[in-house]
């Protein structure tokens, strides 16, 4: 019998971690993040920690003692925040433009111990907590900084048909002359 050749051998190569799989969207984060922009940063992180549990994720100071960039956790989502940084953004605060373009939405276990720490470390009602047609019972706050906050627990699954009942309903105690 023949005797079979070796083979050659091609030096082992040197084997790569694989690369980590990176996520399109951040571990901790949803598809949507809020970013407010407000006037004094660094007492609205403490307020909101005050006001409504937020935690403080991180912080990058800005020039001025000013806050370039922060991120707070409150329940399951983080919202990001910043000073005004005229020249640097267009952004700017509630306060400068004598009102809000939108808000923010909380859905909470309890929506009345929620509202009334808000209310009591400095939130403005603008709504107090009551049973709506939707099923959420619900209440709208405005805090120091001039930035609106919708608070809710869901208490009710309404079926499309029933909502638009109880909202016809609604909407004609609303109207001059309404029941």
């Amino acid at each position: 019998m023949a005797a079979k050749k070796a083979k050659a051998r091609r030096p082992a190569r040197a084997k790569r971690p694989a690369a980590a799989r990176v996520r399109p969207v951040p571990a901790g984060y949803h598809t949507v993040t809020p970013y407010l922009t407000v006037d004094d940063g660094a007492r609205a992180i403490e307020f909101y920690a005050r006001a409504f549990g937020a935690r403080e994720k991180a912080r990058m100071p800005g020039p001025g003692g000013k806050i370039m960039h922060a991120e707070l956790r409150i329940g399951d989502s983080v919202v990001m925040l910043s000073d005004e940084f005229p020249g640097m953004s267009s952004a700017r605060a509630p306060k400068a433009l004598g009102g809000t373009t939108g808000g923010l939405f909380l859905y909470l276990p309890d929506v009345d111990a929620a509202f009334k720490r808000a209310v009591e470390a400095g939130c403005k009602v603008l709504m107090p907590v009551t049973d709506m047609f939707w099923g959420d019972r619900f209440g709208k706050l405005e805090d120091p900084f001039g930035n609106q906050w919708s608070l809710a627990t869901h208490k009710e699954d309404v079926s499309p048909r029933e909502q638009a009942e109880r909202a016809k309903s609604a909407m004609a105690k609303l109207s001059p002359g309404g029941a």
